[in-house]
């Protein structure tokens, strides 16, 4: 049993790896500005620590297939890579175009579910919400993103549209209820 253990921990850590490979594959496509290469290896690494989140029933347990076990920093390992690769998806996807904001709020909000005071995640959310026009949630994620970067003059222009937009919604909203009460 213990021989059954430890290579199940191998092979968890053989996935960990070859993810960890193509995020940096990943990482390198995007700083070229090869935006979908770099889409197309964070997938794959996606791919690799599927199955190893012991979080998750796996399906295959139901036919009695063995989830591969893994170590308290397997586990770690699995949540940074995961939590990267949906960050950096996030960022590639504000590259293209036409951008897909639906996925950009996404995967930035999967990023805040493990990590809430992740800046980039929060900026990229109150972007994909400000372009999704929910102005309350994007104005909600973008003054969370500046209380941590006061400094970020990408995050202080979306707070400051979005500003400009819940300002003029409630400027229509008050001359509405004006003209019906009024």
């Amino acid at each position: 049993m213990a021989t059954a253990k430890s290579s199940s921990e191998a092979t968890a850590e053989l996935r960990l790896q070859q993810a960890q490979t193509f995020k940096e594959e990943g990482n390198g496509f995007y700083k070229e500005g090869r935006f979908r290469d770099a889409v197309s290896r964070y997938h794959w690494a996606l791919l690799q620590v599927k199955g190893l989140d012991p979080s998750v029933p796996s399906p295959l347990q139901e036919f009695g297939a063995e989830r591969a076990s893994v170590t308290p920093e397997q586990e770690q390992a699995f949540h940074s890579i995961q939590r990267d690769c949906y960050n950096n998806l996030a960022a590639c996807l504000l590259q293209m175009q036409p951008v897909n904001y639906e996925r950009v709020r996404e995967y930035s909000l999967r990023v805040l579910e493990k990590q809430p005071e992740n800046t980039k995640a929060l900026y990229r959310a109150g972007v994909a919400f400000y372009h999704l026009r929910d102005f309350d949630k994007a104005h909600r994620y973008l003054v969370a993103a500046i209380n941590l970067q006061p400094k970020d003059a990408n995050v202080k222009r979306y707070l400051q549209l979005t500003e400009s937009q819940l300002n003029s919604y409630h400027q229509k909203e008050k001359k509405l209820y004006m003209g019906m009460f009024g």
